[in-house]
């Protein structure tokens, strides 16, 4: 067996020269690392006596024949010293040992003490995350990222990630360094493609000659140039070197002149018309992303792109972020003063704003913008419907349920189980009785007592459960004031609906509860008995709203679907379509003809086109409004909440218009109503109808 080999144990000195630094004292030292193959052997700081001079001993157990000693600022990490640019030897250990090499004082300059008190720095941001209304976000994970955009690439580089406590406040502390090797800076980067730089620079890409629109690859290239830097010797040889982030200054020299000066793209730094050395980038550039899971699910609240970069941050950053309607807010309003009730919003709409409401028309009732005169007036509601309010601070209420009735004035009867949903509630804070503070959900059961279909108040439930942490260390952050999502669907027809809260107080115990005397409290503020006003509109079949293209002739000769048709000598255009909605709550409707890549006609707005009502039977009569949206169909004498709109054709006299030129084409019907399914307040239910023909023109 051949004999291991023997450590070998060595001590030695580095001697330090800083007297050509004024300022140098004991305590300000710097960090000397001793490194081999990647490997720290030795770390540790270097303090300077009145003259700066200093020596540095350093012992191995097992000393490398050579290796590397690099000087750098002394609150550098020690793995991170050999990737800066810093004071740098290669010595041979081994000469060293032999005695046939002495280490000269390794000098350190103005140029390098000057940086190294600025490489590395200590950064904190504090900040909050709030809602839109300024209500706090608690329990939500705050990133911080720097961000480095080159051409039409970005990397986000995360810097730290923390968590909102119950005011929304968050603090994050960290320490950057800069001034490191290029290739290292580069090596460490994740890259992506960026839409919104992309979208930037096409357009001044499609005005350089001999610069073809190449496909973006996620792989940062200089590939992508050598289009149009084809013909420049100097810059090819440099395009065909392996990539070395150190050349990107020279070839910006020779990229630049061929490109227009657009002082937008050097506002916003982007290379070549910026220059770009991150690396040397001491005080980062900042962007966030906040998530949170609430009831659930994990939701993207704040997500920055490099337009919201805040650059070149001080030591010092407080911030302000507000999240989207996905976030879970802290909600604790003070209750209204009084032995009362406010069914304050119906889905995201107060109440006020709903016809035969208090504080809205008195006409349409139960529609949301009574009497608009557009798209977004006289909307009725479908599907779940949630109904929330507010308890005043001396009603004494326990439980409680919604009754129903046709007319404000009654007679009133109790909610079908199969019309009323069970819900739940989130609160964040230490779970009950207790444990552990996140995100916690407390369900909202309509139950049976004494015959009745009840649920209990959220006050009755803080009063029995963790009573005093309510808006102290317990805080609700969803469906708080959530009073019954009303389920119509299958359960109620269409038509105007009254609802009424009745409470009682709990003469039983909480284990085995029993229901005092109904109540039917006031509105607060007001002598009138409780009651929301609502239409419903639940759609019964695909025919609400019903669409359909029935036919389609080019100078009077009928066009059939697929069909090839010869329209060069030009003449008039009419098709005859449905957009009707037999419960009369239409929104809108549109018709396009599609054509080519992205091509797009509005046939409606065609110069001289227009609409006369027909009976297209037996599906639908004719329109009673041509509209082609509520507004215009009330500007034409549709009286409110109601337009069926029905069977109509369109004629447009010019037909270069809707077929500009030869290509197959594909005529869109698209019908709306104005019903709010589900507190989805996007338009629908929606039909779509198509008709493809070819046109030669």
């Amino acid at each position: 067996m051949s004999e291991q080999k023997k450590a070998r144990r060595l001590s030695f000195d580095i001697p330090l020269d800083a007297t050509g630094i004024a300022d140098v004292t004991a305590e300000t030292p710097v960090k000397v690392v001793v490194a081999s193959a990647g490997k720290i052997l030795h770390a540790g700081l270097a303090r300077f006596d009145k003259q700066g001079r200093s020596v540095v001993r350093v012992e191995l157990s097992d000393a490398p024949d050579t290796a590397q000693i690099i000087i750098g600022p002394p609150d550098a990490a020690d793995d991170d010293l050999p990737r800066l640019q810093t004071i740098s030897r290669t010595v041979s250990l081994r000469a060293v040992q032999e005695g046939k090499f002495k280490l000269d004082p390794i000098v350190i300059s103005p140029y390098y003490w000057h940086w190294w008190r600025r490489w590395c720095r200590e950064f904190t941001i504090t900040g909050r995350v709030i809602c839109p209304n300024g209500q706090p976000v608690p329990g939500a994970r705050v990133c911080a990222f720097d961000v480095d955009w080159w051409w039409w690439w970005a990397s986000r580089q995360q810097i730290d990630c923390v968590t909102t406590d119950a005011n929304g406040s968050f603090t994050m502390k960290f320490r950057w360094c800069c001034g490191w090797w290029p290739w290292w800076w580069w090596r460490i980067r994740h890259w992506q493609l960026d839409p919104s730089l992309i979208e930037r620079l096409r357009p001044v890409i499609e005005q350089v000659p001999d610069f073809p629109i190449p496909i973006p690859d996620p792989r940062p290239s200089l590939d992508v140039f050598a289009p149009v830097l084809a013909r420049d010797g100097q810059a090819t040889a440099l395009l065909s070197q392996p990539f070395d982030p150190a050349n990107l200054p020279a070839l910006r020299e020779r990229l630049l002149p061929k490109f227009p000066l657009i002082p937008e793209l050097e506002q916003l730094r982007i290379w070549p018309w910026a220059p770009w050395q991150p690396w040397w980038d001491c005080s980062p550039d900042i962007i966030f992303r906040v998530t949170q899971v609430c009831q659930g699910e994990v939701k993207v609240i704040v997500d920055e792109t490099i337009a919201d970069t805040r650059w070149n941050i001080p030591t010092n950053l407080s911030v302000t972020l507000v999240a989207n309607e996905q976030a879970c807010c802290i909600d604790n309003p003070p209750p209204p003063e009084g032995n009362c009730v406010v069914v304050a919003n119906v889905c995201s709409s107060l109440t006020g704003s709903i016809g035969g409401n208090l504080g809205a028309s008195a006409t349409p009732a139960g529609y949301l913008n009574p009497g608009v005169a557009a798209i977004h007036g006289d909307r009725p509601f479908a599907g779940t419907v949630l109904i929330g309010g507010l308890f005043g601070s001396a009603a004494q209420v326990d439980f409680y349920e919604f009754e129903w009735a046709t007319n404000p004035a009654g007679p009133w009867q109790p909610m079908p189980a199969a019309a009323v949903g069970n819900f739940k509630r989130t609160f964040w804070g230490p779970a009950l009785p207790a444990g552990v503070t996140d995100f916690h959900d407390v369900s909202v059961d309509f139950t049976p007592i004494d015959g009745r279909l009840v649920a209990p108040t959220r006050e009755y439930f803080e009063a029995n459960n963790g009573p005093g942490t309510w808006g102290m260390s317990r805080f609700w952050v969803s469906n708080r004031d959530l009073l019954l999502p009303w389920l119509t669907a299958n359960t109620f027809g269409d038509g105007v609906y009254y609802l009424r809260l009745v409470g009682y107080r709990n003469t039983g115990t909480v284990t085995n509860p029993q229901l005092g005397a109904p109540q039917i409290l006031p509105i607060c503020n007001t002598e009138r008995d409780n009651y929301l006003a609502l239409a419903i509109d639940n759609s019964t079949s695909t025919l609400e709203p019903a669409a359909d293209i029935v036919a389609v002739r080019i100078n009077g000769n009928p066009a059939g679907a697929c069909a090839t048709v010869n329209a060069g000598s030009g003449g008039t255009l009419e098709i005859d379509f449905i957009a009707y909605d037999v419960d009369r709550h239409l929104a809108f409707y549109t018709l396009e003809a599609t054509y080519g890549k992205n091509g797009r006609v509005n046939l409606l707005a065609c110069p001289g086109a227009t609409l006369t009502p027909i009976p297209l039977l037996p599906t639908a009569p004719a329109a009673d409004f041509v509209g082609p949206d509520y507004g215009a169909a009330r500007a034409q004498g549709a009286a409110a909440p109601h337009w069926r709109g029905g069977g109509l054709r369109l004629t447009i006299p010019n037909l270069s218009c809707a077929f500009p030129q030869t290509c197959c084409y594909q005529i869109e019907l698209r019908v709306y109503k104005r019903t709010i399914v589900s507190c989805n307040y996007d338009y629908h239910p929606r039909q779509l109808s198509f008709y493809s023909l070819t046109v030669a023109v």
